[in-house]
């Protein structure tokens, strides 16, 4: 009769087990982000290739809906990032230019994270989405998740996927708390051995800010430069 509860007991655990859902920090996190017009972090960016760490930038990045963000950057110098909904901007003061490009061309690697800005559901970035059991999280409530980014056709739509896409595309990994479904870390890593890495504290919901942070207005004697954003900010692809 023991015997029988054991066998009856690990029987209930496994059924549990199979109706847990792996993906739920990431509902979690979908439902955090969406309850929210606008959203406020502090970020650290760091640049790596071949597992050498190149350049490591910090700031301030603000994300509203439909469609916004604007990454300031404090250090090593002052940068800006901003997509206003239409255009992706990159303006750098030292240089007194700013370059624009529109912002379902852009290849910058922040692009993918207007995901924050937009319906907030991962499925209009990642073709498929699942748990990376090998690579270990940097928080100790945290769960990582790898990411294959859609492929979008020449119609705008996903393309189908094929062994030799998925070969070569690059390799997004998404740390999510657990229980608060908070966005730690997004980790991006091409084919050819460039990385990069985000790094997320002090979300704000809400903060006041004003919608005129969101759009960009080029000071006096800055040049607009039309094109693709700097290669250093973009996939790291030439």
């Amino acid at each position: 009769m023991g015997a029988a509860v054991l066998i009856g007991g690990a029987g209930c655990w496994s059924a549990w087990a199979q109706k847990v859902d792996p993906l739920e920090p990431i509902r979690r996190m979908e439902r955090r982000y969406r309850a929210a017009k606008t959203l406020q972090v502090t970020f650290l960016e760091r640049y790596t290739e071949s597992g050498r760490t190149t350049r490591v930038e910090s700031g301030v990045a603000y994300f509203r809906r439909p469609g916004k963000m604007r990454w300031e950057y404090a250090a090593p110098e002052n940068n800006l990032f901003l997509i206003d909904g239409k255009n992706a901007w990159f303006y750098v003061p030292a240089d007194h230019t700013v370059t624009r490009v529109p912002a379902k061309q852009s290849t910058d690697w922040r692009t993918p994270l207007a995901l924050l800005a937009g319906e907030t559901k991962v499925s209009k970035v990642c073709a498929k989405i699942e748990l990376a059991a090998d690579e270990k999280p940097e928080g100790s409530q945290g769960v990582v998740f790898r990411c294959r980014l859609r492929d979008e056709g020449t119609n705008g739509g996903p393309k189908a996927s094929t062994k030799e896409s998925d070969q070569t595309q690059d390799m997004v990994l998404l740390e999510v708390g657990s229980d608060t479904g908070e966005l730690s870390r997004i980790v991006i890593r091409d084919k050819g051995g460039v990385g990069i890495e985000f790094r997320f504290e002090k979300w704000r919901d809400d903060p006041v800010v004003a919608e005129a942070l969101f759009h960009f207005e080029a000071p006096r004697g800055v040049a607009i430069v039309n094109g693709e954003l700097p290669v250093e900010r973009g996939a790291g692809k030439e």
